[in-house]
C-alpha cells in the first residue's frame, strides 16, 4: 500500500544536506527525486531558479519530502520522529549521526519506557526520539510523535480520534493515561499510538512550559487521487476553527499543519512542456483549497491566462 500521508520537513537551503545525512543513517534508505525551482515557483528574495525545491526521501522504508522553503518557520520538539531500534548498534549509529553539531534534549540511558532512549535536536533543529524496541509492536521504525502542550494541552486525545474518524483504514492501537500521583494531570494522555490510513503516529500531552507548539515547518501531506478527497479531508480538518492557507495548506483546529494535494498537481507540474507546468504551477500559487479542474484549465491555457 502506498503512503498515503507523508511528513514535509521546511528548511531553509538545507534540504539537500539534511537528506544526504538522514539517507546515511537509516537502513533501506535512499533520495527518491528532487524538484527544482523554476521561473515561476521561485521567490526573487532567497531562491534561486534551478536551486532544489523538494528532495523526496524514503528513510527505513518510511516517505518524507524535504522542502527548502527559506527562513520562515523553524523546528518545534511538538513534532519529532520516534525511532525504533532492534539492536544498540543500529541505535547508536544513528544517535551519533544525529546528534553531531546538534543539542541533547534527553541524555541516552536507561527510562521507565525503554532500556535505552534518548531524544535530540539535529544540526538542522529537527527532533528524534530514539529507543529500542520491537519493530512488529509499533509497525514502522520512524513514526510521527505530536505533543499536545502550551494552549494545546489535554487535547491528544480529541485530535487522536478526529484523525482516526477521518482516515479510511485506522484505529487507535493503545492508549495508556496519567493518573492521580503522576507528574501530569490525571487522565491526560502519557502515550497514545494510532494508525492513519496504514501508517502509525504517536502523541502524549504535556503541561509543562515549553514555549513551542505546532507550527508550518512540519507540516503532514495528504495525497489525494480526486477532488471528492481533496474535499473530504480539506473540509473535515479545517471545520470548527482550523484556518485555510495557500496552495493547499491549512492548519487543523489543534494547529497541526496539513497540507491537501491533488497527486494529478505533481505531473502537472511536470509536464514535459515547460509553459504547461509553469501555467498549472501559477494557478495553484493563487489557490487555497486546490481544484484540480481549475489547475488542469490553467495548464492547458484554457482559463484566459495563458
Amino acid at each position: 500500500m502506498s503512503q498515503k500521508i507523508v511528513p514535509c520537513l521546511w528548511f531553509d537551503h538545507q534540504a539537500e544536506a539534511a537528506a544526504t545525512l538522514y539517507t546515511s543513517l537509516f537502513p533501506n534508505s535512499s533520495i527518491d527525486s528532487l524538484m527544482r525551482y523554476g521561473e515561476v515557483t521561485h521567490d526573487p528574495n532567497t531562491m534561486k531558479p534551478g536551486s532544489v525545491m523538494t528532495a523526496s526521501l524514503t528513510l527505513a522504508g518510511f516517505k518524507m519530502t524535504l522542502l527548502n522553503g527559506g527562513p520562515l518557520f523553524k523546528f518545534t520538539p511538538a513534532i519529532s520522529f520516534y525511532v525504533t531500534c532492534e539492536d544498540e548498534a543500529t541505535l547508536d549509529k544513528i544517535w551519533a549521526g544525529l546528534a553531531q553539531d546538534g543539542a541533547i534534549l534527553m541524555p541516552l540511558g536507561e527510562y521507565p519506557w525503554s532500556q535505552k532512549f534518548g531524544w535530540l535536536q539535529d544540526r538542522f533543529g529537527l527532533t528524534w526520539q530514539l529507543g529500542l524496541g520491537k519493530i512488529a509492536e509499533v509497525g514502522q521504525m520512524i513514526a510521527p510523535f505530536f505533543m499536545f502542550t502550551g494552549a494545546q494541552h489535554a487535547r491528544a486525545e480529541e485530535a487522536t480520534q478526529l484523525y482516526t474518524g477521518l482516515f479510511s483504514g485506522s484505529q487507535i492501537d493503545g492508549i495508556l493515561h496519567y493518573v492521580e500521583g503522576e507528574h501530569q494531570p490525571a487522565g491526560t494522555v502519557k502515550h497514545v499510538q494510532f494508525g492513519l490510513a496504514g501508517e502509525k503516529f504517536m502523541a502524549t500531552d504535556s503541561n509543562m512550559s515549553h514555549g513551542f507548539t505546532f507550527n508550518e515547518a512540519l507540516s503532514l501531506q495528504i495525497l489525494c487521487q480526486s477532488q471528492a478527497e481533496v474535499d473530504h479531508y480539506w473540509d473535515n480538518l479545517i471545520a470548527n476553527g482550523g484556518e485555510a492557507g495557500p496552495c493547499g495548506w491549512l492548519k487543523d483546529k489543534f494547529g497541526v499543519s496539513w497540507q491537501v494535494t491533488p497527486t494529478a498537481l505533481y505531473d502537472m507540474m511536470q509536464d514535459p512542456d515547460p509553459l504547461k507546468a509553469q501555467r498549472a504551477t501559477k494557478a495553484m500559487l493563487n489557490m487555497s483549497k486546490l481544484d484540480i479542474a481549475a489547475l488542469e484549465r490553467a495548464r492547458d491555457g484554457l482559463d484566459g491566462a495563458g
